[in-house]
């Protein structure tokens, strides 16, 4: 079942991930709905494993911001 949105913003951790860059506050992109970042272009290190919305929400891939959704990666 898909948290709320308040939840997954106070869970989410791409702000600190080593490919986050700043672009108009995008975050949680594991639940964006077919939606990569506009500006993260490159690989450079990865959370998404120890996330906590990726967690309670049983997501299995990684690199959100630069490959797609959970649902575009499957």
């Amino acid at each position: 079942m898909m948290m709320e949105i308040k939840e997954v913003v106070r869970l989410c951790v791409c702000v600190m991930c080593p490919s986050y860059i700043d672009c108009k506050e995008e975050i949680a992109f594991c639940i964006a709905e077919n939606r990569k970042s506009r500006c993260i272009t490159k690989e450079k290190g990865c959370l998404c494993p120890g996330c906590p919305v990726q967690d309670r929400e049983g997501f299995q891939h990684v690199y959100y911001c630069v490959r797609g959704s959970e649902k575009e990666q499957h």
